[in-house]
């Protein structure tokens, strides 16, 4: 073990996350296909092992920290990019079946390449814009829990989300620094969506010690049949 994975396993040990040998294995791939194809397609800024492992596996992994995972079936994640958080999540725990939403045909296709190479099963990596799979009955007031990480500001990013979460899930918004501007800015969007502020949550990376902040929010009705708008409109009309 090198001293990344070293500190990577300790960490999460002490936040009851035990780490197999396979799941380290799992990891170690998924960062090296994470840089191999990093070098034909802009996936992340950031490639240096350490800081792959804190910024991205572990602050995905944080989510945990908030949300019972053991208590977690389904869980969607919109706007995924390069697999944040739902990939690390799903490592760690085996057991919650994935359905990642990406517009991006070319990240798709880097998801579904290290979804088979790492053998993860009950993931779904589904091409199309957030919008248009919220519509989908299978889709549709259907996750446990549903994420987005750094995506877009709360107001239009709500909209995009909320529509997955079922009535009494979760969505779970990550953000960096300081989220009270966007949390005022977003109640409307929060009420007009059927759900309600529950906690944010406050953490800092070990290392970078740069702040994150994890909005929890709890849906309690069905997604109104107007939401969300069509494609483009929640990000650039946002419900304010």
């Amino acid at each position: 073990m090198n001293a990344t994975e070293t500190w990577f396993t300790e960490l999460l040990q002490k936040h009851g996350v035990a780490l197999s040998p396979l799941q380290l294995e799992q990891f170690q791939t998924y960062y090296e296909l994470l840089v191999e194809w990093n070098e034909k397609m802009n996936l992340t800024g950031i490639t240096e092992r350490e800081a792959v492992y804190e910024k991205h596996f572990y602050d995905s992994v944080t989510l945990s920290l908030f949300v019972k995972m053991d208590k977690v079936s389904s869980l969607a994640d919109i706007g995924s990019g390069a697999g944040f958080p739902s990939l690390p999540l799903k490592i760690c725990f085996p057991h919650l079946k994935i359905t990642i939403v990406d517009s991006l045909n070319k990240r798709i296709q880097f998801l579904q390449h290290v979804v088979q190479t790492l053998q993860l099963q009950n993931v779904q990596c589904v091409h199309g814009r957030a919008e248009d799979i919220a519509r989908q009955a299978n889709h549709r007031d259907a996750y446990d829990v549903v994420t987005a990480r750094a995506v877009a500001r709360l107001s239009g990013l709500n909209e995009l989300c909320l529509p997955f979460a079922r009535k009494g899930g979760v969505f779970a918004a990550m953000k960096g620094s300081d989220p009270a501007e966007e949390l005022n800015e977003s109640k409307r969007s929060m009420t007009e969506l059927k759900a309600k502020l529950t906690s944010v949550e406050h953490l800092k990376l070990p290392f970078e010690q740069s702040d994150r902040h994890i909005l929890l929010m709890e849906k309690f009705s069905a997604t109104p049949a107007k939401y969300p708008r069509k494609a483009g409109l929640p990000l650039k009309q946002p419900i304010i």
